[in-house]
């Protein structure tokens, strides 16, 4: 019984880690031409072959390794590098809270792994493994080793792009200008549209979108954690009167 139980749980993590990696592969197509882009970038900006592939493998954030490289050009001293850094990834403190929930029932090195590999995408990807209709159901024993899946390949992916990046950069001329960056803007909106369901959702991203252009001229990026912050809080605007409204008419 012992033996036919380990079995069966060792059968739903290899499942749970494999439909995490199968759930990566479209955003990871979109990733790549980032990660390429990135490859191309680094060493025209100062770093060498090596330190770049450190940053992605250790640092291994998009966004912020981009701004990175465009202050390192600059010269800006190191102070300065690590607290835009730190603003531009404060939108993982609202993806951190989100799962929490979630995990939180894990060991230390289980959470450490996790927080280390959480993405935009692999939040994406987790989002909707905690839905209601996700396909592997709703039993979430195990759903950290779908995190798991998703995040490695990730991980794997990102590392590659920016090794590929680095050898093109150095057989191709003038790769920075051929726009790759734009597949990413392409992707995330792809994440987007399956949550536009709901009023809730279609006014948080409507509220977030117009924040972003009337922000959009702040320095080091805080322009995004502000409409992400005014998104979420007009998604829960919209939730708490549609709940009014509900009791109304249940009471009429």
């Amino acid at each position: 019984m012992i033996r036919n139980s380990i079995i069966n749980h060792n059968q739903l993590k290899k499942t749970e880690i494999i439909a995490g990696a199968k759930a990566a592969i479209p955003l990871i197509i979109g990733g790549i031409p980032f990660g390429i882009l990135f490859g191309t970038l680094a060493p025209s900006s100062g770093l060498s072959v090596w330190a770049t592939m450190a940053m992605s493998l250790i640092v291994f954030a998009g966004s912020a390794q981009f701004i990175v490289l465009a202050l390192i050009a600059v010269q800006a001293p190191l102070e300065v590098i690590l607290l835009t850094t730190f603003v531009v990834n404060l939108r993982h403190l609202l993806y951190a809270t989100a799962l929490v929930p979630h995990v939180s029932h894990l060991s230390l090195p289980w959470r450490s792994l996790l927080a280390f590999g959480l993405t935009d995408e692999t939040f994406a990807n987790m989002s909707q493994r905690y839905q209601p209709n996700s396909p592997l159901g709703d039993d979430h024993q195990f759903a950290h080793f779908f995190y798991l899946g998703s995040m490695f390949s990730f991980y794997i992916s990102w590392g590659g792009a920016t090794a590929i990046g680095l050898v093109l950069g150095n057989v191709i001329p003038d790769m920075t200008s051929w726009g790759l960056e734009f597949a990413m803007s392409v992707t995330f909106i792809g994440m987007v549209i399956p949550y536009l369901n709901t009023k809730a959702m279609f006014s948080a991203m409507l509220s977030a979108a117009i924040s972003s252009l009337f922000f959009a001229h702040l320095p080091n990026k805080l322009g995004l954690i502000i409409s992400a912050l005014i998104g979420v809080i007009a998604g829960l605007i919209v939730i708490q009167f549609q709940k009014v409204s509900l009791n109304q008419g249940e009471k009429v």
